[in-house]
């Protein structure tokens, strides 16, 4: 028994000497890079999350499922609170947080009136109009540098966008994508407060307190068609908290490191994900379209992070 401990220590401690290893070599990357890194894992988490979303709106009522992801998104949270104290979380601007919430929450209710009936991967490529309102917005109201390489990418991903999007306009679908569409610009306000927030506060305080303001705003509109999850459905929701806290924290990490328009180009790259997985579980097979505009996508992202890696080091 005391030589297995031993073996078990031997094993933690090297793990957390490759782990402290890597968070150096991490911390040596240019900021737009590591910028970019955080972003992407974003990327992958909200697919992820998005994937589970969309399974359980097709159970449960929407507006129910938006409230019970954000509450279990407060509730994966509450053991960092109980360890650190509430006095750690107080935000130092509580009415820019609640502002972020209400617009993210308007967000929130047109990205999830349209879930149900649109692809996972059209969702995602439509929630890449969003990049645009981002870069205009940040060079409005942030006073970011926009350089041409970045319009570029974004142009290039817009215009891969537009080749997945424009044949779904038609038809009965016609509507929710739209729908869809117009979430776009609100999401983009959201995250370019979350950006002005993160100037003065811990990405985990933004974190819990959208779940606190998301959850308050979400809970009318819950009650209307309320229905009692199954089990397998809780447990469901307490993996979408987690994922939703995560994927949250690494965006704000990105924002912090990061001009948060020179991390939009690489969201393009959620469409690779959202198209594996809507095959894997919904059995969406990606149309034409989609797989072309996935590629010019990919081309924009792989471009703009050359570019950005080539600058950063000749400065």
């Amino acid at each position: 028994m005391a030589a297995e401990s031993a073996r078990v220590r031997t094993k933690f401690d090297t793990l957390m000497r490759h782990a402290t290893l890597a968070q150096r070599r991490a911390a040596r990357l240019d900021p737009t890079l590591r910028g970019l890194l955080w972003s992407i894992g974003a990327g992958l988490t909200f697919v992820v999350l998005n994937t589970l979303m969309r399974r359980l709106t097709l159970e449960i009522d929407p507006f129910q499922t938006q409230f019970l992801r954000y509450v279990f998104g407060l509730v994966v949270m509450l053991p960092l609170v109980v360890r650190s104290g509430m006095a750690a979380y107080r935000p130092r601007n509580i009415g820019g947080q609640f502002v972020r919430g209400a617009v993210h929450t308007l967000g929130l209710y047109l990205w999830f009136a349209a879930i149900p009936y649109i692809t996972l991967a059209d969702t995602t490529a439509i929630g890449f109009t969003g990049p645009i309102f981002i870069m205009i917005g940040a060079a409005w109201t942030l006073g970011e540098r926009m350089r041409w390489e970045r319009w570029v990418a974004a142009l290039i991903g817009l215009a891969g966008v537009l080749i997945v999007v424009a044949p779904k306009l038609a038809g009965t679908g016609g509507l929710y994508t739209l729908i869809m569409l117009s979430s776009s610009p609100v999401f983009a306000a959201s995250y370019l407060i979350t950006k002005g927030l993160t100037r003065y506060e811990r990405p985990s305080v933004i974190v819990i307190w959208q779940s606190i303001s998301v959850a308050l705003f979400s809970l009318p509109l819950a009650l209307v068609a309320w229905k009692a999850p199954t089990l397998s459905q809780w447990l469901t929701f307490l993996l979408c908290g987690l994922l939703g806290s995560l994927g949250h924290y690494l965006l704000a990490r990105s924002f912090t490191v990061a001009d948060i328009s020179a991390t939009q180009s690489v969201k393009f790259l959620d469409l690779v994900w959202a198209s594996l997985l809507g095959w894997l579980v919904f059995a969406d097979t990606p149309s034409r379209s989609t797989l072309i505009g996935g590629v010019v996508i990919c081309a924009s992202t792989l471009w703009i992070a050359r570019r950005e890696s080539r600058r950063a080091a000749t400065h």
